[in-house]
């Protein structure tokens, strides 16, 4: 691949084009840099702004600010936890970018995936690195009652509001009574559906993932049936009481969404850039290095990031296999085709009875074409703000983004077997300056963080 030059400080080699184009026309530019071309800057301008909103029709609290200061509450209250050791913050760090800095976490348990991070995070489809989630709501579920997580469980959750008189008073304020709970009897103080496939603890007290059958936490040694205690306590309710547990919890994972779709982080130098590129104005085009300009223009040209790394949120927010090494975790995660199987049988997801839009939450998954999915297939991150939050990939393969860039070059080390159904990389054959490039806009990604009293637990004497 040859090299590619640009040079562009602040307004020398820009080239004005497009006279006659509007600026607020989203495919109209005032300016093409040189060696872009008309295609190229297309290219560009769809990927730039990212809107500052984001809203899901199967949470009509997700626009609530009650709901948001609520789910902030929560997300930082280590209650929620077996032990009472972690909350979401635990892993989800506010100083670096609501990610994690492990390869994989560490939640009331070592994880078999790195975990990513929540800014923008309202903006995705899919959710969790195989997609078992269609909602950000259903997703927050999904983490409290996760074994190796926060190994908490839905009755445990409801019964946590009930006893504390500032979470009961915040939750009945948005979402009514709850249930009267005082009869441990009828309402277990813990309890939750175990799936075959959950890695919970034994009926020993160890803790394991599951074997191939996903049955050794049902069957004792002997092959007398085991139930695990929050399954039993959980199956010895009435079916009304469940479902009221149940609505305590899914609006405890709707308060939780509602907070994060406030961790947004935009108007980055790259979002400066197009802005500039539209308007023309000085001050902007001047907001991307020379250096960061070369690389956007290896993006969205030659390298073809592009293909993957697409719209505003700078991810076509679909799943790839991208031949990746072996990292921390598992070497058998499979991706996408359990997280197919997973986010059809939730009952908590957008077609299901917690759900606030149940036509728009069919659409996600009525259709939803299982047999194009093959194993080792993860979703396409966004590359928004992606510089504050290494190590990168599923597993954390790759601690720098010098790494990441590295490995598309020459695709050192990359899985050759079992081959995907897609050939999504090839070897870029990168110099080293167009590797710094790419670095350097990447690096150019980062927004403005969100409001502190947004990134710090609720204290309702600042925030209200």
């Amino acid at each position: 691949m040859r090299s590619i030059v640009l040079a562009l400080p602040v307004m020398a080699g820009l080239i004005v084009a497009c006279q006659n184009a509007d600026p607020k026309d989203p495919e109209g530019f005032a300016v093409l840099p040189e060696g872009f071309d008309d295609v190229e800057i297309g290219r560009v301008l769809h990927l730039s702004p990212l809107p500052a909103h984001a809203t899901d029709p199967t949470n009509r609290w997700s626009d609530d600010e009650g709901a948001a200061r609520f789910g902030q509450l929560l997300f930082f209250d280590e209650r929620l936890s077996k032990g009472e050791q972690h909350s979401c913050a635990t892993c989800h760090l506010p100083d670096h970018g609501f990610a994690d800095a492990h390869t994989v976490s560490e939640g009331v348990a070592r994880l078999e995936r790195h975990v990513p991070t929540l800014l923008n995070i309202a903006h995705h489809r899919w959710f969790f690195w195989d997609g078992r989630a269609d909602s950000l709501w259903s997703q927050a579920c999904a983490v409290i009652e996760a074994p190796l997580e926060m190994a908490g469980t839905r009755l445990g959750t409801a019964h946590l509001i009930a006893s504390d008189d500032r979470l009961r008073e915040r939750y009945e304020a948005m979402f009514g009574p709850l249930p009267s709970l005082q009869d441990t009897e009828r309402f277990p103080l813990v309890g939750r559906p175990v799936p075959k496939d959950d890695p919970a603890y034994g009926d020993d007290g160890s803790h394991g993932k599951p074997g191939a059958s996903g049955q050794e936490h049902h069957t004792h040694a002997a092959g007398n049936t085991f139930f695990h205690p929050h399954e039993r306590n959980w199956n010895a309710m009435t079916d009304a009481d469940r479902a009221a547990v149940n609505d305590v919890f899914a609006n405890v994972g709707k308060a939780l969404a509602a907070y994060q779709h406030r961790l947004v982080a935009i108007d980055s130098p790259f979002d400066r850039f197009v802005r500039g590129l539209r308007s023309g104005d000085a001050e902007d085009l001047a907001a991307l290095s020379p250096s960061a300009q070369r690389g956007l223009h290896l993006f969205v040209g030659e390298a073809n990031c592009f293909l993957c790394h697409s719209g505003p949120l700078l991810s076509d927010r679909e799943f790839h296999d991208l031949r990746l090494p072996p990292g921390d975790g598992p070497i058998d995660d499979l991706g996408r085709q359990h997280g197919l199987e997973k986010v059809v049988a939730d009952p908590f997801n957008g077609r299901g009875a917690w759900s606030d839009d149940v036509v728009a939450g069919s659409e996600m998954l009525d259709y939803l074409p299982q047999h194009h999915h093959a194993n080792f297939e993860f979703k396409t991150p966004s590359l928004r703000n992606v510089a504050l939050s290494p190590p990168y990939m599923h597993q954390g393969q790759f601690a720098t983004l010098r790494d990441v860039v590295d490995f598309y070059s020459e695709l050192e080390g990359a899985r050759t077997s079992p081959p995907s159904v897609e050939t999504v990389v090839v070897p870029l054959r990168l110099d080293e300056e167009q590797k710094q490039d790419l670095v350097a806009f990447l690096e150019s990604l980062t927004g403005t963080l969100p409001a502190k009293t947004w990134r710090t637990p609720f204290q309702a004497e600042s925030n209200e």
